[in-house]
C-alpha cells in the first residue's frame, strides 16, 4: 500500500472511475467500463491499482439506520484526563471496538475526541455511555448533541 505522503498519480480515467464507484460501487466491471469509456481489462487493472495503493479503502453498502430501528444519532465530545499518546491510543482502540461508534476523530482545540454514534434509542445511548465512557477511568468529560434532523449525509469525496 502507498504511504499517505506518497500520493498516487490520478489521471482523467482514474478520476472518472472513482466518480462512478463513489456513486455506485455495485457496478460490474463491464458496466463501469462502459460508463468511463474504457475497455473492461483496462478498467479492471485501474480499479485493482487504486485498491492496492489505498485510494479505494473498501467498498460497502450504506444502510438506512431508521429502517433498521436505529433512530438516535449522537455527536459526542470526549475529553480525557490524561492526554499522553498511549492514553489517546487506548481510547481510540476502545472506540474502534465499540459497534455503536461509527466515526472517531481526534480534534484540536477543544475536546480530545469527537464521535458519531448511532443507537436504537435513549436506553441504548445510556448503555453506550456507561460502557464506553463512565466505566473508563481516563474519561473526564462527555458532552453529547443529539441530531434532530439530518440535512445532508454524503460519502463522496471531491476528486
Amino acid at each position: 500500500m502507498t504511504e499517505p505522503d506518497e500520493l498516487p498519480h490520478l489521471d482523467e480515467l482514474d478520476r472518472r472511475i472513482l466518480e462512478q464507484l463513489q456513486a455506485d460501487a455495485s457496478l460490474t466491471n463491464q458496466e463501469l467500463a462502459e460508463r468511463v469509456h474504457a475497455s473492461p481489462p483496462t478498467c479492471l487493472r485501474r480499479v485493482r491499482r487504486l485498491t492496492e495503493t489505498g485510494v479505494i479503502q473498501k467498498q460497502v453498502a450504506i444502510l438506512d439506520p431508521a429502517r433498521l430501528g436505529s433512530t438516535l444519532t449522537a455527536l459526542v465530545e470526549v475529553t480525557l484526563d490524561v492526554q499522553a499518546a498511549e492514553r489517546l491510543d487506548e481510547f481510540e482502540a476502545r472506540m474502534r471496538d465499540e459497534p455503536a461508534v461509527l466515526q472517531c476523530y481526534r480534534v484540536s482545540p477543544g475536546p480530545d475526541f469527537l464521535l458519531v454514534a448511532q443507537v436504537k434509542d435513549m436506553p441504548a445511548y445510556h448503555a453506550l455511555v456507561h460502557r464506553a465512557f463512565t466505566a473508563q477511568a481516563n474519561v473526564r468529560n462527555v458532552r453529547t448533541f443529539f441530531s434532530v434532523h439530518r440535512a445532508k449525509f454524503e460519502t463522496r469525496l471531491a476528486i
